[in-house]
């Protein structure tokens, strides 16, 4: 075999060299990550060998030093995260916890002990105490130090199958974040009450869907603040009236982003714009805070949402064909935006006229999508007792229901939102066909309601007549004494899942509550055994009955056997509000024969793969310290 060519080019020549050249920069640069040789838990470099996308960004604490950026492999049920510190001082730790507690927390920690800095998977107890966990499970890909600030890159599975760590799944996730101003010499030292700590909520799990393009005459309308003042409290949510251009033709809306103020992005903490009701002529000119004494009342009958953005969400494209109605006879001349504004620094003289940018286009879709709200109506005969841990109330779209108001063909449902009020802390919609769940529409195990975002499914799901919709929710009222009913009240509960969907039909309620005769008869029966008059009815209001019962964990489990059991009323409601011709009262339950199995990880298809208990030894980018 010959080596040389006496032929060879020097072009040829040329271009081997710089191959050669290329790959030693490679190698020499790759170096400079992560110390492969003090990696006992890894065994090799934790450098990226391409850059990862990370297309998902939002602060984590109020000022913005510290943000996080992040992306999704569903082939792999993989997540990767980046935490980038513009002030690092001796590490960082970010956690999720079940409601963003300290306490049982899974954790990443990155820290030093005044000589070398380490990166571990690890752990919080009851009491704060962080230990580094025996199964490390989060990965190191990637440390750098930059003029911006230092950055933090690796990844995790969705699941691992270790009982320490949190499953990562679609709905909200609670992060906790903190910094370490001083070095410590284990980590059994670290306890997350002694350090600056906070919460931020997160939809880490995103569909991977592309999102259609946008038509050539598509047009802009930005529902603004008028450049207020934010106010100097932790928590104000502001309202300001907004109203379409005079004589606007129906459009659709085929998309909507953000639009946040520079340098109040870590303040600015979710927004909604709601269409106010077209029987209303006219609607007052206000801009304040929406729990004023001043807010004309007529600003409650601005409740039908037009868009709904939460901090770390990208842009809201509607499906390809289909966009939902604005303007024209059939809508509001007015819209509501209401904007949650998270100050907990209390900064003071900060000026903001953030808002949505609603995309919009003369050339109608083939489809208008609609809005249809499921699950409870807001009643106060829906109730849940006080110290309830886990209490639970379902809310049904009947197979009766949908057979009389949905077309031959259904309805496509592509997002949704959920909504409770401050007891709730899980909603599940599912749908039932034949008897058997067949489809989570979406599921929030660890839902709040100071995160609620329009959340668009990675798969649509349609429904069909005669298909069921359940709607359930889960309330914790271990911190109240007394019972908590439904209603509009803050203090009161809903159980709500408003469903994105096309084609729009006439029906924009589905929902129920259990049979107001059934309940008379359970405070009868209570009353009865707690020594008390046998029935109050027509005496008193169904709050006040519920007030006066002695609750027990007695009193609790009659009342859930009877939401589970008893008749219902429908609200088969049309746009008009009134009900669709027929029989809605007293309605049997939906029965479900057969319920879906969670889908198993990749972790429990076999044995575990090995997993060292050490941490990583990090030496950042540039020999720079942490």
């Amino acid at each position: 075999m010959r080596l040389f060519n006496k032929d060879l080019r020097l072009q040829d020549v040329t271009l081997m060299y710089l191959t050669v050249l290329a790959t030693l920069v490679v190698i020499l640069v790759a170096s400079y990550q992560v110390d492969p040789a003090a990696s006992p838990s890894r065994g090799g470099s934790t450098s990226t060998s391409t850059p990862v996308q990370l297309p998902y960004h939002m602060p984590l604490d109020p000022r913005g030093h510290l943000q996080l950026s992040w992306n999704i492999s569903y082939p792999l049920q993989e997540l990767y995260l980046e935490v980038r510190c513009s002030e690092m001082k001796h590490g960082l730790v970010l956690g999720m916890s079940d409601r963003g507690e300290l306490t049982n927390a899974d954790l990443v920690v990155l820290w030093d002990d005044g000589h070398q800095s380490f990166f571990g998977d690890a752990w919080s107890d009851s009491q704060g105490h962080v230990s580094l966990d025996s199964q490390q499970d989060y990965q190191l890909m990637d440390t750098r130090q930059t003029p911006e600030g230092f950055s933090l890159l690796f990844k995790r599975p969705f699941s691992t199958c270790d009982p320490r760590d949190y499953i990562i799944e679609e709905g909200t996730v609670h992060l906790i974040y903190g910094v370490l101003d001083q070095p410590i010499r284990s980590l059994q030292q670290l306890n997350l009450s002694q350090i600056e700590t906070g919460v931020q909520r997160a939809l880490l799990l995103r569909p991977d869907t592309p999102s259609p393009s946008l038509p050539r005459d598509v047009q802009t309308l930005e529902v603004r603040t008028p450049d207020i003042t934010i106010p100097t409290q932790e928590t104000t949510y502001w309202c300001h009236i907004f109203q379409l251009p005079p004589n606007m033709p129906k459009n659709h809306i085929v998309m909507y982003e953000s639009v946040v103020t520079p340098g109040n992005e870590a303040i600015v903490h979710h927004m909604e714009v709601f269409e106010c009701s077209p029987e209303m002529s006219t609607v007052p000119q206000y801009s304040g805070s929406c729990d004023s004494k001043m807010k004309p009342a007529s600003l409650n009958y601005c409740r039908h949402v037009l868009a709904a953005w939460a901090m770390g969400a990208k842009s809201f494209y509607y499906p390809a064909d289909a966009g939902l109605p604005l303007g024209g006879p059939a809508s509001s001349r007015f819209l509501r935006l209401e904007v949650h504004y998270h100050n907990p620094l209390l900064i003071s003289g900060r000026k903001d006229n953030s808002g949505v940018r609603l995309y919009h286009t003369p050339s109608l879709r083939r489809y208008d999508a609609g809005i249809m709200e499921l699950g409870l109506v807001y009643t106060p005969v829906m109730a849940i007792p006080p110290r309830e841990q886990n209490f639970h109330l379902t809310g049904f779209c009947t197979s009766k229901c949908t057979q009389t108001a949905l077309p031959p063909g259904g309805i496509n449902i592509f997002a949704s939102q959920l909504h409770t009020h401050l007891a709730g802390r899980g909603v599940r919609t599912v749908l039932v066909r034949g008897g058997r769940e067949v489809k989570v529409v979406q599921e929030d195990k660890h839902f709040s309601t100071h995160y609620q975002i329009i959340r668009m499914l990675r798969k649509m799901v349609t429904v069909l007549p005669g298909d069921v919709l359940l709607t359930k929710c889960t309330y914790n009222t271990e911190d109240r004494s007394q019972p908590t009913v439904g209603g509009f009240g803050i203090m009161e509960e809903m159980c709500v899942n408003y469903v994105h969907y096309y084609p729009r039909t006439q029906l924009e309620l589905c929902k129920s509550n259990v049979d107001p005769g059934y309940l008379q008869k359970y405070f009868s029966f209570i009353n009865r055994f707690q020594g008390g008059d046998a029935c109050s009815c027509g005496q008193t209001s169904v709050t006040d009955q519920f007030s006066s019962l002695s609750w027990d964990s007695f009193s609790g489990e009659v009342l859930n056997s009877l939401y589970n059991t008893a008749p219902i009323s429908m609200a088969c409601n049309q746009s008009s509000a009134k009900l669709f011709p027929g029989d809605w009262e007293r309605q049997e339950l939906p029965v479900v024969t057969s319920q879906l199995q969670r889908p198993r990880y990749p972790c429990e298809g076999g044995k575990l793969p090995s997993q060292s208990s050490e941490p990583t030894v990090v030496q950042p980018d540039r020999g720079e310290e942490v």
